[in-house]
């Protein structure tokens, strides 16, 4: 989304057609021009049992269903994309959207810190059968123009039309006095924002021993009791700007959270998602980049994590990540726009 807003600012004509199935609601919120919304998805990534557990085989049948008729897939894909004809296909990470741009004759670029194929692959290559589905998917991503690959990123060794950019990530407004003000809370007091990346993990807080000093900003949505918990809808701030203004963040390792917390200095507080690929890439990135500590799943059950935020915040800060990506992808995307108009 901070892509797409560079690129409106440069290219004010432009038409922006975004196909997801995440609420219009949601996007409105992110995107700072008019855009046509088409409300489905075209790929699932990994079936999950919650934000950090892999279900394999699940996710390997659902793979092997979504291939079983792969070119009759695409020549469908193929003509939606002739109906709505764009002048180029921005692709986040959806490998069927740029395997039928490339049989349409239409431009297109992927863009996102992984890819499905080399996710895929991690999880299923024991898997006797699926060779077949790996290598489509990896013909579909090097069909694209290009991709292009945000920092932090895993290293996609099978792809062969690599672009390296740095971080991609929004950043935000500090208006912590504001929330002081507004909730009444004392200087010293830390606020710990507890976010998943977007997926559902029920984290049973009711529970949690009270950490003095500390107070959880959580979701309306999950109907949490605990006596130190902020509903993060009370606030009526962006999302963004309330990250900015905690004093950690609580988490599990994804592009979209570890980005964002670099970007605006947040220290980060995060359960592993065990054997996840795409893991190691960014944990790494953010201890050089930023603050990170790790805690284990028993923990975040029973909710001891004082111990874990006192060491996370005697870390030494480090400068904000700068989101340099931005203007580089916005070049990127740009100049295929222009070639193609």
């Amino acid at each position: 989304m901070p892509v797409l807003n560079a690129l409106k600012q440069r290219i004010p004509e432009l038409r922006l057609t975004i196909r997801c199935a995440a609420p219009r609601t949601l996007l409105e919120n992110l995107v700072s021009s008019e855009f046509e919304h088409l409300c489905e998805a075209t790929d699932f990534g990994m079936h999950m049992a919650s934000a950090v557990e892999v279900l394999l085989q699940e996710s390997a049948q659902n793979y092997v269903s979504f291939h079983r008729d792969w070119d009759s897939r695409v020549a469908q894909e193929s003509e939606l994309l002739r109906k709505i004809a764009p002048d180029l296909v921005l692709s986040n990470v959806s490998y069927l959207t740029l395997a039928a741009a490339s049989q349409a004759g239409i431009p297109a670029l992927g863009m996102c810190s992984l890819n499905w194929a080399d996710i895929f692959w991690h999880y299923c290559s024991e898997t006797p059968g699926l060779e077949q589905i790996h290598a489509q998917m990896l013909r579909a991503y090097n069909s694209a123009n290009r991709f292009i690959r945000l920092q932090p990123a895993m290293p996609m060794a099978g792809l062969q039309n690599l672009r390296e950019i740095g971080t991609v990530a929004s950043k935000g407004v500090n208006r912590r006095a504001e929330i002081d003000a507004m909730l009444g809370l004392e200087p010293d007091c830390k606020l710990v924002l507890v976010s998943m990346g977007g997926m559902h993990l029920q984290l049973p807080m009711d529970q949690w021993p009270r950490i003095s000093g500390v107070r959880w900003v959580v979701r309306q949505s999950w109907g949490v009791r605990h006596p130190d918990t902020i509903e993060q809808e009370v606030l009526g701030m962006r999302y963004i700007d309330v990250l900015s203004s905690c004093d950690a963040l609580l988490t599990k390792p994804g592009y979209g959270n570890f980005s964002e917390a670099g970007v605006n200095g947040i220290p980060v507080l995060y359960v592993s998602r065990r054997d996840w690929p795409e893991e190691r890439c960014l944990v790494e990135w953010l201890q050089q980049r930023g603050r990170c500590q790790e805690v284990q799943r028993a923990q975040l059950e029973c909710g001891d994590l004082g111990a874990a935020l006192q060491a996370l915040w005697h870390q030494a800060p480090k400068p904000p990540v700068m989101p340099d990506g931005i203007a580089q992808a916005a070049d990127i995307i740009g100049q295929y726009l222009m070639a193609a108009i």
